[in-house]
């Protein structure tokens, strides 16, 4: 063997199924979806630094699958892995034709859309790519096999050696559950309870400091942040930066390498985190990327669909298929139109159930799934596979299919809009929160719609209150100190002269930009925090918590911080804002015990003592009238939830965003003293006293909860005591 001429494989027909690579203890059957190819050749390698070693064709073709299988003996008598540690990568041969949206080009090692690991270390050098960089409508002549990534053949099933132990998926009631979403390695990366060796990494948030928080503070759903294995955009990498958030992905069957404590084990170390997880009784999401892949536009590199199939993996413009829609933002776009992206995201939505033991997913951009030719499609190819498939319709079933419901496309903003059981997060309960506590352009109206599930977007349309997931912050933006620290987004540190991130943040920096130690400010944003999250607590909807803002975490004012692997983005445990963290969990222990918004619609109908089952209230006593609604000036109103509602007895919601004081008539309670039990304050750190007056004076930005009845046993329930 010369190192230049490799050697030939003797390849059998095999089958055209499962697609990918794959062991099966005697033969590694080899599958590859790609329509437009004239062949495809499989390439060995010894070393993921090397030329390949042996190569050959893949001899049959059913459809517009190609295939073959390759015996343990064959393997064995050339000196390499007899399955399991093999390293692969593809050829595909066919037209370059980038006018009509075909770009193979054979002098390029392809990744299998199917591989289970991939190895190696990407450069962006110019020879990855499939054009050539000074003439873009010509092939480049290089062969970049020695330096690109490989993927490597892994044991799979029961022949992987991993014990699952009793792991079963956590059994948690839609109407308790709290999404808690996180960075893997941004939530442990700093905090000192953990060895140093595991901080930022899959078995950092299973160990049980970690578990333990998450347990004291009362979420019940951690959406991960991507864990697919991920590509830094060249830019990025002429910058020193990396794509942190790991919205770019390159395997869709792969745990990204680089958030596990040992790389070369992360599957296992991913299935190891999931196990402790289930067992803590907490649900695991992963925020997955279907909408686009790492091959960025045009411009970009040839790793794997772009080789295989461009025609059949992406969106191409008709009037202009050498380029590429784009309604991700990102340069491209999978096309689920057409079987064989379709089939990619079905089979790994499956895999990382079955095989990882996930128990739902967060789409990102989720709208670009469900385009079809004419737009977004609510019963569209996409919808119907999931809805029918015996694996993934329990997850949609169990509230666990969430959707980010927009994209940058035509009519790409579809909140509402998406199926029946799918959760979506709701940003106009996120604006309009803000608005109403931080002084933006809104109403009572508008904030007592979101606050009883945004009806008017979901009740409409045959849903459920909870499928609306209710959030003021989430990665994407200001922290929640953040948001009440700056008016203006500072994000120079990312490369892109603080051009980049949301300009409309609604935000108020308290009467000052950043970090003050001016204890008037400090109350005030510190009160703040506390209102918004308690008035997300209480929002009728799944709510959703973004990991560190009940420790106070801040990231200096950068709303857009993708690319900042580093202290910015890490949650700094060591400057915790301890009572925000003790709020935050009295508060969900609260929203627990009380559940004081129910789980289905309200009708307004009186019961027998004249008591709706929700009921909206102005300050000087009585409901608020037509005209009370649209006054953007008063921030002051109560919600009366009758006894038919979440909670065993009636409960006072009461709100006031104004800067001052205000007086509140309480309604008549169900004690015969009429007292009602304060079991909520957010304007101090700890509820406190019993109400005997009627009136009470709310504290100015706060919000109240009180109960009607049975006021001294939910207090200790809520104050855990009981």
């Amino acid at each position: 063997m010369d190192g230049l001429s490799p050697g030939t494989l003797p390849l059998q027909p095999g089958r055209p199924w499962p697609l990918g690579v794959h062991w099966d203890g005697q033969h590694l059957n080899i599958a590859v979806h790609a329509r437009h190819a004239q062949a495809i050749e499989l390439c060995l390698f010894e070393r993921a630094d090397a030329r390949e070693a042996w190569r050959a064709r893949l001899p049959a073709r059913t459809e517009d699958v190609w295939h073959g299988r390759l015996a343990a003996d064959a393997l064995a008598e050339r000196g390499l892995p007899a399955g399991p540690g093999l390293l692969y990568g593809l050829r595909a041969h066919g037209p370059w034709r980038p006018e009509r949206g075909q770009r193979h080009n054979p002098r390029k090692l392809l990744l299998d859309p199917w591989a289970r690991q991939i190895v190696g270390r990407f450069d962006h050098g110019p020879e990855h790519m499939g054009h050539d960089v000074a003439h873009p409508l010509q092939p480049d002549p290089r062969d970049n096999a020695a330096t690109a990534l490989k993927c490597r053949v892994v044991a799979e099933g029961a022949g992987d050696g991993f014990d699952w132990q009793d792991d079963t998926p956590p059994a948690i009631d839609p109407r308790q559950r709290v999404i808690y979403e996180l960075h893997v390695r941004g939530f442990s990366r700093l905090n000192e309870a953990l060895p140093p060796e595991l901080r930022g990494t899959y078995a950092g948030l299973a160990h049980p400091a970690s578990i333990a928080w998450l347990q004291r503070l009362g979420v019940t759903t951690l959406s991960l942040l991507p864990v697919q294995h991920k590509l830094d955009e060249a830019r990025l990498a002429d910058l020193g930066l990396s794509n942190y958030w790991g919205y770019n992905t390159l395997g869709f069957f792969c745990p990204e390498p680089t958030l596990a404590a040992d790389p070369a084990h992360a599957r296992d170390e991913f299935r190891a985190m999931v196990r402790a997880l289930h067992r803590a009784g907490l649900e695991v999401v992963l925020d997955v990327v279907y909408n686009h892949t790492a091959e960025s536009d045009e411009h970009g590199p040839t790793l794997c669909w772009r080789g295989l199939d461009n025609a059949g993996s992406y969106r191409l413009p008709p009037e202009r298929p050498a380029s590429y829609e784009n309604p991700t933002g990102t340069g491209n776009a999978l096309d689920l139109r057409r079987a064989g992206p379709l089939q990619l995201v079905l089979d790994s939505l499956r895999f990382w159930v079955q095989e990882m033991h996930v128990d739902g997913f967060r789409f990102d951009l989720a709208p670009v799934l469900a385009r079809g030719d004419q737009g977004f499609e609510r019963d569209g190819p996409f919808f119907r596979a999931l809805a029918q498939d015996p694996v993934l319709r329990p997850v949609w079933l169990s509230g666990l299919m969430i959707a980010e419901p927009w994209d940058i496309g035509p009519d790409g903003w579809q909140v509402g809009a998406f199926p029946r059981g799918w959760r979506e997060w709701n940003d106009g309960c996120r604006d309009t929160l803000r608005a109403f506590w931080l002084g933006g352009a809104t109403d009572r109206g508008a904030f007592a719609h979101v606050l009883a599930g945004s009806a008017g977007r979901f009740q409409a349309r045959g849903r459920s209150p909870l499928e609306s997931v209710n959030y003021v912050v989430s990665h994407d933006g200001f922290t929640l100190r953040d948001l009440v620290s700056f008016d203006q987004r500072h994000n120079a540190a990312n490369g892109e002269h603080n051009r980049d991130g949301h300009g409309h943040n609604l935000s108020w920096n308290c009467g000052h930009e950043g970090a003050t130690d001016d204890p008037e400010v400090l109350a005030l944003r510190a009160r703040l925090q506390r209102a918004l999250l308690a008035t997300l607590a209480l929002a009728q909807g799944t709510p959703m918590l973004a990991a560190g803002d009940e420790l106070g975490h801040s990231q200096g004012g950068n709303n857009n911080p993708y690319c900042q692997d580093n202290a910015t983005t890490w949650i700094d445990w060591a400057q915790a804002d301890h009572a925000l963290a003790d709020f935050s969990a009295a508060l969900l222990r609260l929203r627990r015990v009380v559940q004081p918004l129910r789980a289905d619609w309200y009708t307004g109908v009186a019961d027998a003592h004249g008591r709706p089952d929700l009921g909206w209230l102005r300050r000087g006593g009585g409901s608020l009238g037509d005209g009370d609604w649209r006054q953007p000036a008063s921030r002051v109103l109560g919600a009366l939830v009758g006894a038919t509602g979440g909670a065993a007895s009636p409960l006072l919601l009461l709100f006031n965003a104004e800067p001052q004081d205000a007086d509140f008539a309480l309604p008549a309670s169900d004690a015969a003293d009429r007292a009602w039990q304060l079991l909520l304050d957010s304007s101090a750190v700890q509820p406190s006293g019993g109400l005997h007056a009627a009136t009470i004076r709310l504290p100015a930005r706060s919000v109240l909860v009180l109960d009607g009845s049975a006021g001294r046993c939910l207090r200790a329930l809520c104050d855990g005591t009981a």
